[in-house]
């Protein structure tokens, strides 16, 4: 899991510049700069968000994980299958992703 991530959720948490839950994310899609999906997005609610990301060109990154995981991982006590930042420096999200993508590759 990228330290980076686990940081920039829990300052966007802080600040409140983060949307959480597949709804919220897939209704506010053209806000996002980055979206985090669980492994325990439904599969229609996970293939709208992809497709509309993808219109959007809004990065995504699959968290290797459950909502549980993805829930603790921000400090709450309950699960949360997707997360959209609403503000992230490009420069993170550049990071985020090559550690993402270099996790990936590895498992």
């Amino acid at each position: 899991m990228s330290k980076l991530l686990e940081k920039s959720l829990k300052d966007a948490l802080k600040e409140n510049n983060i949307t959480m839950g597949s709804k919220q994310v897939l209704n506010s899609v053209s806000n996002s700069k980055l979206i985090v999906l669980s492994q325990s997005v439904d599969k229609k609610m996970l293939e709208k968000i992809e497709s509309d990301a993808k219109k959007q060109k809004v990065p995504l990154v699959n968290f290797q994980g459950t909502s549980v995981a993805l829930g603790r991982l921000c400090g709450l006590q309950y699960r949360i299958s997707t997360i959209s930042f609403t503000k992230i420096d490009e420069a993170n999200i550049k990071s985020i992703l090559k550690d993402t993508k270099t996790e990936e590759t590895n498992v």
